[in-house]
């Protein structure tokens, strides 16, 4: 542990008013270029009292731009203070958490996961274009079936083709014989370059994929690819309680990483993190951001420097031994759950060291699930599961009433 260390209440605030300090104040200083200020002080009421003891809240009133990556040389001066912020968290979750090496990283706090996956395919087509001189239909996108719904935005996006492998139904993994079929087709229409999303927990099961299903057979066809993690869900879960986590950047195959502070981490939405190792983002720069001070390597562009204040703030707090204790809390109600439902025989899902529990749809009624606002897979067509997702308001007692009802209705 390099960097995250839990700090005091008083420690906090006064790291983020000397931030603060160090940001343009619309308030008092001379500033007649940017296209910004503070919130409206007639709606958000910039002198209540209350802010001087709220420092997330004073940011969010101060209204920091981070526009830029401020991982890559200079940034917008302006915001520098909360710029410096950034940089902390990004340190703590490249390094601390996905064992990356100290400035062999970059990465930015994006508006969400989508946008992070997004950056990922967008880098990567850029990077096969710009290294290999690949044509978009050269390039395909690799992900397995359970992946969340913003690769099939970023496939339309970048216009190129997506694979969606099968996985096994009961076990969620990579069906790597049909894998090795789909890929050779793939071959055969043309494509030579590939990107690869892995999955630290999907949003349906939680289910982590083995990258090795991916990168062996992709190397035993001596193929270009890029392997990106998508760790929306599980990255402030997964890697705190394994020691066997194929999927940071101790792995050489994997080149970048998304989390989601705004899930586990329970940040404020859209508070998206991604990561990268060096000399990849900067296949995205936007030239054209001529008037931006730095380089502009961002999908969004302008964003919010009060979120990244607000997962400093929650890092800060807990420390990683705290974060630890938090998450194996939850494990240990997940586990209690699973087993309740072993004794009722019911069939579900679970990933080993996931918060998600994803029962078969047989065992719940349309009523239990309304009632206890079960998600389905489907919304559409005759869905197969419901899943249960362990967060922090997710007490034994209401997961109790949960077994009681199943009990009651079981036949």
């Amino acid at each position: 542990m390099k960097t995250w260390k839990k700090t005091t209440q008083s420690d906090r605030l006064e790291r983020i008013t000397k931030a603060l300090s160090e940001n343009v104040n619309f308030s008092n200083d001379v500033t007649l270029g940017y296209p910004a200020s503070k919130l409206d002080g007639k709606v958000f009421y910039d002198d209540a009292s209350f802010l001087k003891d709220a420092p997330v809240l004073m940011t969010y009133v101060a209204n920091p731009n981070h526009i830029g990556c401020h991982t890559v040389g200079i940034s917008e001066k302006a915001f520098k203070g909360t710029q410096e912020i950034e940089r902390e968290v990004l340190e703590i979750l490249a390094v601390d958490v996905f064992k990356a090496t100290t400035n062999d990283y970059d990465g930015y706090i994006a508006t969400g996961g989508t946008e992070a996956n997004i950056e990922a395919l967008w880098i990567y087509r850029n990077y096969f274009i710009n290294t290999h001189q690949a044509k978009p239909s050269e390039i395909m996108i690799i992900t397995s079936e359970d992946t969340h719904y913003s690769i099939a935005k970023g496939s339309n996006l970048l216009m190129v083709d997506w694979m969606k492998v099968d996985v096994h139904f009961e076990n969620r993994k990579i069906n790597e014989t049909k894998f090795e079929t789909a890929l050779e087709n793939a071959m055969a229409n043309g494509k030579k370059y590939f990107i690869v999303v892995a999955n630290m927990g999907t949003t349906m099961f939680g289910s982590v994929d083995n990258p090795d299903a991916y990168t062996t057979i992709l190397e035993k066809h001596n193929l270009h690819f890029k392997l990106h993690v998508d760790a929306a869900y599980g990255g402030f879960i997964y890697p705190f309680l394994t020691d066997k986590n194929q999927l940071d950047f101790s792995n050489p195959h994997v080149s970048s990483i998304t989390i989601d502070a705004h899930k586990m981490l329970q940040a404020p939405y859209g508070t998206g993190i991604f990561l990268c190792r060096k000399n990849l983002i900067e296949n995205v720069l936007t030239k054209e951001a001529a008037y931006v001070e730095g380089m502009d390597l961002t999908l969004c562009g302008s964003r919010s420097g009060a979120n990244a204040v607000a997962v400093w703030m929650i890092l800060k707090t807990y420390g990683k031994n705290g974060w630890f204790e938090k998450v194996k809390i939850l494990e240990m109600r997940t586990d209690w759950l699973c087993k309740q439902l072993d004794a009722l025989h019911i069939t579900y899902f679970r990933e080993p060291f996931m918060n998600i529990v994803t029962i078969k749809a047989a065992f719940i009624s349309p009523e239990i699930a309304h009632h206890y606002d079960l998600v389905p897979d489907s919304h559409q067509d005759n869905n197969h599961w419901y899943k249960i997702v362990l967060m922090e308001h997710v007490e034994v007692g209401s997961l109790q009433e949960l077994i009681n009802t199943l009990k009651t209705t079981k036949t």
